[in-house]
């Protein structure tokens, strides 16, 4: 039987972290160890509570940890016009089923990394404030990471300014942290995970599953869709799924190898993912970045994520 691969969740849930999250849980490659939590889409202690209650619903009881309130430079922004005030708006989950450590999120990645014999997956969907905090005070235990799969930035413009996407906006000078660690990076742009969308009539197949997993699943697309139809999108954008996917499909994706800086000052640019296309920095590439999708297997792949909680049910 293959190894799974250890991995830790690290996010700030948000909508599509959570779908993200229900993902991961069902496939059977990967061997969850923990769960942190970043600020971002909501306040550190919403995005905590969410956490609790997404593994309370899919049944996955591991430690979380939180990281900090607070991007490693500059103020917290965050996104309550598309995640709501609670940060995960929508269906009614679940009551917490496992408190929080004492320790914080990188001291638990620290911990992870060093029981762990294999080489862990780190899947960062939110800023990455806490894999930075990690790489900063354990600089010896990056041989312990496998890669770090990312959702942020984009190779041609931004969802939160004209230049940056959200997650790296919240924290430009942790990403560039991580891109500078030597340590395998892909990353899920916004080149990708604007074409991994999710329409209507799919999620539809979802609700028609009938668990209870996919019923929540369902209203998460419900909530989350009111604000992208507003924007003009005809479907849900599902950024962070692609983060969990690239690890384990990457025949489901088109990337190219490139050498990218995160820009840390300008008026305009703070945050843009820059790529260095054409050789001019004489650099080696640091970055896997995905830009194309098989939009409709990575659909199947979702619904039968979703499947998977029909079986668990049975099997209790």
């Amino acid at each position: 039987m293959k190894k799974k691969i250890p991995v830790i969740l690290d996010g700030d849930p948000g909508h599509d972290d959570a779908i993200a999250w229900v993902m991961a849980r069902a496939l059977e490659a990967f061997d969850i160890k923990a769960i942190t939590t970043v600020a971002g889409n909501q306040t550190l202690e919403k995005t905590t509570t969410n956490a609790r209650r997404i593994s309370a619903l899919i049944g996955l009881d591991v430690p979380i940890a939180k990281g900090r309130p607070v991007p490693l430079l500059g103020n917290l922004i965050t996104a309550p016009n598309f995640h709501g005030e609670s940060g995960l708006d929508g269906p009614e989950l679940p009551e917490p089923i496992r408190d929080i450590e004492a320790f914080s999120a990188s001291e638990l990645m620290a911990k992870t990394l060093r029981e762990s014999d294999e080489p862990v997956v780190i899947i960062a969907t939110g800023p990455t404030t806490n894999v930075a905090s990690l790489l900063l005070a354990n600089p010896e235990l990056k041989e312990k990471i496998k890669c770090i799969s990312i959702m942020g930035g984009g190779l041609r413009g931004g969802n939160w300014s004209s230049a940056a996407e959200f997650n790296v906006i919240v924290d430009p000078e942790a990403l560039d942290i991580v891109m500078r660690s030597g340590v395998p990076v892909i990353m899920s742009s916004l080149d990708v995970t604007e074409k991994a969308l999710c329409y209507p009539e799919e999620y539809e197949r979802i609700r028609k599953i009938g668990n209870p997993v996919a019923d929540v699943v369902a209203g998460w697309f419900d909530f989350f869709m009111k604000h992208l139809l507003s924007l003009g999108w005809q479907g849900a954008t599902l950024h962070d799924p692609c983060a969990v996917l690239t690890v384990i499909y990457p025949e489901l994706f088109e990337f190219k190898e490139l050498y990218v800086e995160v820009e840390l000052s300008g008026q305009y640019c703070r945050g843009a993912t820059i790529p260095d296309y054409y050789g001019s920095k004489n650099k080696e590439p640091n970055v896997k970045v995905a830009v194309d999708i098989d939009r409709e297997k990575f659909i199947e792949i979702l619904v039968e994520c979703c499947r998977f909680y029909s079986k668990e049910k049975e099997l209790a």
